[in-house]
């Protein structure tokens, strides 16, 4: 992969590394101040579901990593190609269901990124 590449790679896994502090850690501190249209009481009562998603994401974030670090050209191709889809994937469903902000923040630039590999 290229060096362009491998940066996207390492920015969304970043991203994600956050995404797991803040589902995990710091939902009742900080979710809502950055989801205030929610009730402060929900917080709580949602914190292990929280934790759950920041979980999934994190699991993401290592696989981003893991696939920048293997030196086999196809097969790290391969884990990024399949890590990459799965995050366009959950964006374009969170874009969905969630908020439209998933769009350009999550599935756009993991989209970009997969094109940087399939080109690459």
């Amino acid at each position: 992969m290229g060096i362009l590449t491998t940066i996207l790679i390492l920015v969304i896994a970043a991203l994600h590394f956050y995404i797991l502090w803040f589902e995990m850690f710091a939902w009742e501190t900080k979710g809502p101040k950055v989801f205030r249209s929610f009730e402060a009481e929900m917080f709580p009562k949602t914190k292990v579901m929280a934790a759950n998603q920041g979980l999934y994401n994190g699991f993401l974030a290592v696989g981003l990593l893991w696939s920048v670090l293997i030196r086999d050209p196809a097969w790290s191709q391969n884990v990024a190609l399949f890590f990459l889809g799965c995050v366009f994937v959950a964006g374009v469903y969170g874009a969905m269901t969630a908020s439209k902000r998933i769009l350009y923040v999550q599935a756009l630039p993991a989209g970009v990124a997969l094109l940087l590999v399939l080109i690459g």
